[in-house]
């Protein structure tokens, strides 16, 4: 790669006075080019270097890049290089990332640099923040509740915030500004206590001999370039104790390690297990984070005190000094995709940074991906297997109620077999889990007088109806109402329709069967986040819950050790839309939440409420044969071209006008190029046709595996009459979604 270029810039009449070096800088925004600035004197600077620039009227981060500056440009024109940040520069291996994943997903590399550079505050050095410390002795001139609480917490004689000393003694931050005014506390200024260094030496858990050969395997190709594994182990088989294993010898080379988690949820019980292992907890990294905590593991990953980080999928572009092994856990799991602004897949853009930067890279899972077991056959991957439960328990038995037979009576969800087989596990002292991967209490909610249904006014979706919070909820864009004593339209009281079941509902009906039993929804939408998640969590785990009602949130990765009992209340319910993946993914979901079953002492099982019994997916569930499955399905994914035997990408065009989208959409498609390795389908209204208020059209581009799609693609809407009036052009390589 060049470096930057350097020329003059004259100075005065005429006469070169001093040499200005001149960078090409790459700035946040949609442009597929950088941007020339001048060097402020008495600095040289580097690709990769940090800085603040002027562009328009604002001033905005980004990075000197590689490449030549536009020496056609006047240098008496040029605007100057406001402020260069006192940090690491951003390494060449992090920069030629930002760089393949613009190209691959066709986006601006601008917008992929500007999800590395997050954050200001990470960018220059720490400051201390305000705080306050107890010396022991001062006493307020009268004692309350309240303030006892906040001295007792104070008593430690370590600084505190007056936020976090007020939470952590449970009352409000006035308790603490009247013990400062009185002198009782004492102003000081506080600075970040640097993240403990996980320890490599501890010893970890017992393995199994399948357990050890496998690590032993990822432990020697620490520090041996790149490779990437696919590790697939039935679920409790110990996977993560045997990446922890490559994660140590990760850490005694000096290196650094990424686990990456599909789901927030999905981080505490996994800090408990690192933490076990390693005698401290790892940095974390996604939205729930502090934003102080996030720029100083910023800091600390470019600077390589930070060695270890948990996180979702964003954390694969932080700037890593000393990058050394990826971990992407439950790599089956779709919301590795981001679909909005920089549409990438975390799982792949793992393996691509890997090869970029030359270590290992491990893709674990229970029900790996069709593309994942693909690219092992064709040696692109290597495969790892832990086919036995660490414990030595049995897989749970799996069995299905024909509901078009057995299924409850009108206005139930639970089928009689199931309420059975719940009160034998209740009697037992054992826990259930029931299933229903639809959040809230009723999917549409309709007027039984005039016939009117509750609709989102910025999508085409029905609002779903959340009964404990007394609120209709639009999934797709937020938008919410209180649910009203009467139709809206008629204005009949008391004629409103709840249609279908979501987890509330079941646990209404649950609640009725079961008045003593301990039930708990744990759903991702409900109050509290991640916090909130993760106690409820624990609770399950430790044996104070009985029943669970839960949506996909409880089928990655728990270990919920007194279950036995998993119940799912629709097992068709993936299978019925146009997604060429529903049958995998359904798959997925089905052998990974009743894996919950029976994880440490067997005896699981595993019941699927279903209305086609003989439906290929649940065939292959209940005969405990993932072959089966998996033959089939890569069968009928190379009959008909699709990933990962062929490539597939979408456009999506949306306005605020729903004619002016299709007519640019029809456009677009006309302006093709001629091409008989690429199939053109559409344009068509999405499925979801509106979405936050943007009408939306999508066109789908197949093609063959070899084949150019992103030259193709770049040549098209080069070529293509650019859009205007308020429309956009997404292009989704690789599309996970077909909404």
């Amino acid at each position: 790669m060049e470096q930057a270029d350097i020329f003059e810039v004259e100075n005065g009449a005429g006469a070169s006075q001093h040499r200005a070096q001149i960078v090409p800088v790459m700035v946040p925004v949609a442009v597929d080019k950088t941007y020339s600035y001048k060097v402020p004197q008495g600095f040289h600077l580097e690709p990769g270097t940090v800085v603040k620039v002027p562009l328009g009227g604002q001033l905005v981060i980004g990075a000197v890049w590689e490449g030549e500056a536009d020496t056609s440009l006047d240098p008496k024109k040029l605007r100057e290089i406001i402020h260069v940040y006192d940090c690491p520069p951003l390494s060449e291996n992090i920069r030629r990332f930002v760089d393949w994943v613009a190209a691959w997903t066709l986006s601006p590399p601008g917008m992929v640099l500007r999800m590395v550079l997050r954050s200001e505050e990470a960018l220059e050095p720490e400051r201390p923040v305000p705080g306050v410390l107890w010396d022991g002795e001062s006493e307020p001139d009268r004692i309350t509740a309240a303030r006892k609480a906040v001295l007792e917490i104070a008593a430690n004689r370590m600084g505190w915030t007056k936020a976090a000393l007020a939470e952590a003694a449970g009352v409000s931050t006035s308790v603490v500004d009247g013990l400062r005014k009185q002198g009782v506390l004492q102003d000081i200024e506080i600075a970040s206590k640097p993240l403990p260094v996980p320890d490599p030496t501890r010893p970890g858990k017992q393995l199994t001999e399948q357990q050890r050969e496998v690590s032993s395997i990822l432990t020697q190709q620490i520090g041996q370039g790149f490779t990437a594994f696919l590790l697939d182990g039935v679920t409790g088989s110990g996977k993560t104790e045997v990446y922890f294993e490559a994660i140590a010898e990760a850490l005694r080379q000096g290196q650094q390690a990424l686990i990456l988690l599909p789901e927030i949820a999905l981080t505490a019980q996994l800090l408990e297990r690192f933490e076990e292992r390693f005698g401290t907890k790892p940095a974390e990294w996604h939205s729930k984070v502090p934003g102080r905590r996030r720029a100083q593991t910023w800091r600390g990953v470019a600077s390589s005190e930070v060695k270890v980080v948990i996180g979702a999928r964003s954390a694969l572009f932080l700037p890593f000094k000393q990058l050394g092994f990826i971990v992407v856990d439950e790599e089956h799991d779709g919301a590795y995709k981001q679909d909005d602004r920089v549409p990438y897949n975390a799982r792949d853009m793992a393996v691509v940074l890997g090869h970029i930067s030359a270590f290992p890279v491990v893709l674990a899972s229970a029900t790996p991906t069709v593309e994942s077991r693909i690219n092992v056959e064709m040696g692109r991957y290597r495969l790892l297997s832990l086919p036995e439960r660490a414990s030595g328990a049995a897989l749970p038995t799996l069995t299905s109620i024909d509901m078009r037979v057995d299924g409850p009576e009108r206005g139930k969800w639970i089928a009689p077999q199931l309420m059975t087989r719940l009160r034998e596990t209740l009697a037992n002292g054992d826990q259930a889990l029931l299933f229903l991967n639809r959040r809230g209490y009723a999917p549409l909610t309709l007027c039984r007088t005039c016939g009117h249904r509750f609709h989102c006014e910025n999508c085409s979706a029905w609002l779903v109806e959340h009964r404990f919070k007394g609120k209709l909820v639009c999934h797709h864009c937020g938008y919410s109402q209180p649910t009203p004593p009467a139709c809206p339209e008629c204005g009949r009281a008391d004629s409103l329709v709840a249609c279908g079941p979501g987890v509330e509902r079941v646990a209404e009906e649950v609640i009725d069967a079961f008045p003593e039993a301990r039930v708990l929804v744990l759903s991702s939408d409900m109050g509290g986040g991640a916090e909130r998640i993760a106690k409820e969590m624990k609770l399950v785990e430790d044996g104070e819950v009985d029943i669970v009602i839960g949506t996909q949130l409880v089928a990655k990765g728990h270990n919920f050790p007194q279950l036995t009992l998993v119940g799912v209340i629709d097992a068709d319910l993936g299978l019925a839309n146009g997604d060429p993946r529903a049958a995998e993914k359904t798959y997925q979901l089905m052998a990974q939440v009743t894996g919950r079953a029976g994880r440490i002492h067997g005896k699981g099982v595993g019941i699927l409420q279903t209305y086609n019994p003989e439906q290929p997916v649940i065939r292959a569930l209940l005969s405990g044969n993932p072959e089966s499955f998996y033959a089939v399905e890569t069968e009928s994914r190379k009959n008909a071209a699709l990933p990962p035997f062929g490539r597939l990408a979408a456009l999506i065009i949306s306005a605020e006008d729903r004619l002016w989208a299709e007519k640019y959409s029809r456009v677009l498609a006309q302006s093709a190029p001629a091409c008989e390795q690429v199939t053109i389908l559409g344009p068509a209204e999405a499925a979801m046709a509106q979405v936050r208020g943007r009408f939306r059209f999508r066109l789908l581009v197949m093609t063959r595996r070899a084949f150019d799609l992103q030259g193709f693609l770049r040549s098209w809407l080069q070529s293509a009459p650019p859009p205007t009036r308020g429309l956009r052009v997404q292009v989704d390589i690789d599309p996970q979604s077909f909404l």
